[in-house]
C-alpha cells in the first residue's frame, strides 16, 4: 500500500482560505493520506496571547490536518496562555517534552491512526522554552524537557505497536540530525522551527527528515510504502 504523507511548517500566521482548499484538495486527490503540520502556525510571539482562537486553526482544520506539534510561537511558560493559544485547535496537538511542574504532562505525547491496515504512530516534540536550570523557570507553569530523550521514551512505547514511526518536531535541523543519528527506529522525522527548505529529504542512515521552509510558501508530499519506507517525495508551492 501507498501512503501519501503531507508536511507544512512556520507559517507564521500565512495560511488564508486559498492554501487551506489547496491543501484539502491535495489529499482529496491523493488516498489514502495523512497531513501533519510541525508548528509556528499562529501570528503572535512567545510571549503574545489572545482571548480569542488564532484563524489559523479554523484554516488548518479546513485542510483537514491530522495531527501538529506546537512551535514556540504557540506556546507560553504560563500554562493557561499556551492553552488559550491553542483554542480552536481541532486535531492532536502534541508534545511529549512539556510538562507541568509536578510532572504530570500538559499535552498529549502520541497518536496513532489505522490506515488502510497500516499502524501509524506518530511522536511529538519542541524546542525547550523553560527549563529548570532556567531563572524564569520560578515564575513559569511548565517546564520543558531535553527533546531527544523524550522522543526516544516515546519511541520505546510506540514501535512495537506500529508499522510506521513518524516524530513531529519542533526542534531545528540540526537537532533533527541528531534525533535521526540517535534513534534510527523512526521512519520518518517532520521538522519545522529553523525554516530550512530541504529539495528532497535528507537521510540519516536510513532515517528521512523532511524540511519544507516557511511563511506558508510550500507543502511536502511524501509517498511511504509498507516494507519499503519513503519511497518518493516532492515539494510543491502552495498558491498566494
Amino acid at each position: 500500500m501507498k501512503l501519501h504523507i503531507f508536511h507544512t511548517s512556520d507559517f507564521h500566521g500565512k495560511l488564508n482560505l486559498a492554501k487551506a482548499r489547496f491543501l484539502a484538495e491535495l489529499r482529496r486527490a491523493h488516498s489514502p493520506s495523512l497531513y501533519f503540520d510541525t508548528g509556528d502556525l499562529v501570528r503572535s510571539g512567545n510571549l503574545g496571547f489572545s482571548a480569542t482562537a488564532d484563524p489559523g486553526w479554523a484554516l488548518l482544520h479546513q485542510a483537514d490536518c491530522d495531527a501538529s506539534v506546537p512551535g514556540n510561537r504557540e506556546s507560553h511558560p504560563i500554562s493557561a496562555a499556551f492553552q488559550s493559544k491553542l483554542r480552536g485547535a481541532k486535531h492532536p496537538v502534541l508534545c511529549a517534552n512539556v510538562r507541568y511542574k509536578d510532572g504530570h504532562p500538559f499535552l498529549p505525547a502520541s497518536t496513532a491512526f489505522e490506515v488502510g491496515g497500516v499502524r501509524v504512530a506518530v511522536l511529538g516534540v519542541m524546542v525547550p522554552m523553560v527549563t529548570r536550570s532556567m531563572a524564569s523557570s520560578v515564575a513559569s507553569g511548565l517546564l520543558w524537557d531535553a527533546p531527544l530523550p523524550a522522543a526516544q521514551a516515546q519511541v520505546e512505547i510506540l514501535r512495537g505497536e506500529s508499522d510506521l514511526l513518524i516524530a513531529l518536531t519542533h526542534i531545528g535541523l540540526a537537532a533533527d540530525r541528531e534525533l535521526a543519528a540517535a534513534e534510527p527506529r523512526i521512519d520518518l522525522i517532520l521538522g519545522g522551527h529553523t525554516h530550512a527548505l530541504l529539495e528532497t529529504p535528507e537521510r540519516i542512515g536510513q532515517v528521512p527528515i523532511s524540511h519544507v521552509g516557511s511563511h506558508g510558501r510550500f507543502v511536502r508530499r511524501l509517498v511511504w510504502e509498507h516494507g519499503q519506507g519513503v519511497t518518493s517525495a516532492e515539494v510543491l508551492s502552495l498558491p498566494e
